[in-house]
C-alpha cells in the first residue's frame, strides 16, 4: 500500500474527544522523559547486514526500563496529568507490557495504578507489575470484556484510564524512540535511510514512530509488522477500515494480541504507512534464536517480530539503511528455553 501524505492541517485534527498528535509532541515528550527513560543503543551486526544486503540498525527498546518501549508512554502520560488527577490514581488494561510499565511510572510518582490483565497473560509480567506495587485484577479473555472491567474499576475509584494506544501522550512518547534512532544515525545513514520497521499490536507505536519518519526522514517507508494471527492492522490497510482478529485466534506474540487496530493510532497509520507485514511463530522463534545465538540479545516474541520479517524475506531494505526497532525482552524463561532448544 503506497503510503498517503497526512494532512496539513493535522495540527489542528481531533479524533472524537482525542487530540492527534504531531511531531511537536513528541519533540516535548522526548525533553520530557529524558531523566526518567532510557536513550536505547543502535546495534549493527556484520552477520545480519550480509543476510540483510544491507546496513541493518538495531533499536533495542528490550533493554528499555520495565524491559519494553510501554515505559515511554506510560511515563509521559503520567507526568502530563494534573497532580490532583494523579491522586485519584490510574488504571490500565494490558496483557503485560502496558501494565507493567503503568506500575512502575505510577510507583515512580506515587500514582495508586490497578493493572487488568488477562488470566493467560505471561506470569513474569503480572508478577513485575505487582512487584512496582500495583493493584492486579486478572480476567478470562475469552469470556470477559477488560474494558468492563476497566469502566467498573474507574466507577468505583475515580481513577483515570490509562490505555495502551489511544491516547495522544502516550503515542507521542512511543514515537520518541524513533527520534533517538535518527538522531543517533550517523549523516550518511540517515540520508540513506529507506526502511523504519516496527513490530504492531493496537499501532501506537508505528504511529508515534511514523510522525517522526514525515518529519526527518520521509524518503523512508514506515512499515508494521504483525503476528500471522492477529494481522488486523494488514487487513485493515487493504479494506480502508479497522478489521478485527477472530476470537480463536492464537500467537507467540502475547504483546501484540490486540483485537483490533486502536483508533487513534489508526487515524495516522492509515495514511502514513508504506506497508504493513505479518509472520509466523515459527518465523519469529527463528528471529528469537538468531537474537540470542548472533547478537546475544533475549527478545520477547512480540518484540521479535520486525527482526522475523527482514530474516524471513517479508522485509526488504533495497540496499539502503533500514532500523528494525526490538520493542521488548519480557519472555518467560520457560517459554525461551523451549524455543532456544527446539
Amino acid at each position: 500500500m503506497t503510503a498517503m501524505p497526512l494532512p496539513l492541517t493535522i495540527e489542528h485534527e481531533m479524533l472524537g474527544t482525542l487530540r492527534v498528535p504531531v511531531y511537536a509532541d513528541v519533540s516535548a515528550a522526548a525533553q520530557r522523559l529524558a531523566p526518567h527513560v532510557r536513550r536505547t543503543m543502535l546495534l549493527r551486526s556484520p552477520v545480519l547486514d550480509e543476510l540483510a544486503q544491507a546496513p541493518v540498525w538495531l533499536k533495542l527498546e528490550n533493554l528499555q526500563v520495565t524491559g519494553s518501549f510501554k515505559a515511554r508512554g506510560a511515563f509521559n502520560a503520567l507526568l502530563n496529568m494534573e497532580p490532583a488527577q494523579r491522586e485519584r490514581g490510574v488504571v490500565a488494561y494490558s496483557t503485560g507490557n502496558h501494565g507493567q510499565a503503568v506500575a512502575w511510572a505510577s510507583r515512580c510518582l506515587r500514582v495508586p495504578a490497578t493493572i487488568v490483565m488477562p488470566v493467560d497473560a505471561p506470569e513474569n509480567k503480572v508478577d513485575k507489575a505487582l512487584r512496582h506495587g500495583a493493584r492486579v485484577v486478572r480476567y478470562d479473555r475469552t469470556r470477559e470484556s477488560r474494558e468492563e472491567i476497566g469502566m467498573r474499576l474507574l466507577a468505583e475509584t475515580g481513577a483515570t484510564l490509562l490505555p495502551p494506544g489511544d491516547h495522544p501522550d502516550v503515542l507521542a512518547a512511543q514515537g520518541t524512540l524513533a527520534l533517538e534512532a535518527l538522531q543517533d544515525l550517523p549523516a550518511a545513514a540517515l540520508a540513506n535511510l529507506g526502511l523504519f520497521a516496527t513490530p504492531c499490536g493496537g499501532g501506537g507505536m508505528a504511529a508515534g514512530c511514523s510522525l517522526v519518519l514525515r518529519e526527518l526522514a520521509p524518503q523512508a517507508r514506515m512499515v508494521a509488522v504483525e503476528p500471522l494471527e492477529f494481522d488486523d492492522t494488514v487487513r485493515s490497510l487493504a479494506s480502508g477500515k479497522r478489521e478485527t482478529n477472530p476470537a480463536g485466534a492464537k500467537t507467540l506474540c502475547d504483546a501484540l494480541q490486540a483485537a483490533t487496530p486502536a483508533e487513534l493510532p489508526y487515524a495516522i497509520n492509515s495514511r502514513s504507512l508504506s506497508a504493513a507485514v505479518s509472520v509466523s511463530d515459527d518465523e519469529v522463534a527463528a528471529a528469537i534464536r538468531f537474537a540470542l545465538e548472533e547478537l546475544r540479545l533475549v527478545i520477547e516474541p512480540g518484540g521479535a517480530v520486525a527482526l522475523a520479517a527482514l530474516l524471513a524475506g517479508k522485509l526488504s531494505a533495497d540496499g539502503r539503511d533500514a532500523v528494525i526497532v526490538l520493542s521488548g525482552g519480557n519472555i518467560d524463561l520457560p517459554l525461551l528455553r523451549q524455543i532456544a532448544l527446539d
